[in-house]
């Protein structure tokens, strides 16, 4: 039997990148994947897609009773939808910190919430948070960034402790650059794209980016019933930017 027969999996920003791999590699598990994004347009036909918006509540509550009413049950919620930003705590107004924060944390605690009264009816229930390598090491002009992976790090942790005993386990993933389509434009818009892409590869240990597909198998495990002792933890899948310190070539 595939790990996540019978389970239902609600996948936020599920349409692209990262979250799209997470969904497919969740369904490839044998879970029904319920994709929330704000253009569900691009998600994976296969999938169930809703459009969502994490910074709107009544949006949010809608999209989560429209996939209870069609599967019946949630099961795991993979909290994957965010945004970037770029710049020193000079370079970013209040409002577009208020912005940030809202998606990249609000927004995962608007959709937990919405989802708790599923997610405690499972047997398996799981709830797996995309931070960021940034939440663990400093990076130049990720201020604003860094801030709320950080918050969705610490986050996870207690969420993890409030709803252990519920039977729900809360984990975290956390990627490195990873090669996505934000990245991309991020590489498209600098001065020379071919030297910024050399230096994103260079900074990372093993030499490259981050697979999307290893992000999500990463995801997996967290989610899977197979790890049912692991609550509280983030892992990390940045080429050993977190830990090592490999000296110079």
């Amino acid at each position: 039997m595939l790990e996540f027969s019978e389970l239902v999996a609600v996948v936020t920003g599920g349409a692209s990148g990262i979250g799209a791999a997470i969904a497919d590699r969740l369904a490839e598990g044998g879970a029904q994947v319920a994709v929330l994004d704000l253009n569900p347009a691009g998600a994976n036909p296969a999938h169930f897609a809703v459009a969502a918006n994490v910074a709107d509540d009544e949006s949010v509550k809608a999209a989560i009773a429209q996939v209870a009413e069609r599967f019946r049950r949630i099961d795991i919620v993979v909290n994957n939808a965010g945004i970037g930003a770029v710049g020193t705590v000079a370079d970013n107004d209040d409002d577009e910190w208020h912005r940030v924060f809202d998606i990249n944390v609000v927004g995962m605690a608007r959709v937990t919430r919405a989802a708790l009264p599923y997610l405690r009816e499972s047997p398996s229930a799981a709830v797996v948070n995309t931070s960021s390598i940034a939440a663990t090491a400093g990076i130049p002009q990720r201020a604003l960034y860094s801030a709320t992976k950080g918050a969705v790090l610490s986050l996870t942790r207690a969420m993890a402790a409030d709803h252990l005993r519920e039977g729900i386990r809360v984990n975290s993933v956390n990627p490195g650059t990873a090669d996505t389509p934000w990245v991309a434009r991020l590489l498209d818009s600098a001065d020379d794209p071919a030297a910024e892409r050399a230096a994103l590869d260079s900074r990372q240990p093993h030499g490259r980016l981050v697979a999307a597909a290893e992000v999500a198998d990463a995801v997996a495990y967290l989610a899977s019933p197979r790890s049912g002792s692991t609550t509280g933890a983030s892992i990390a899948v940045d080429g050993g930017m977190q830990n090592l310190r490999l000296r110079p070539e």
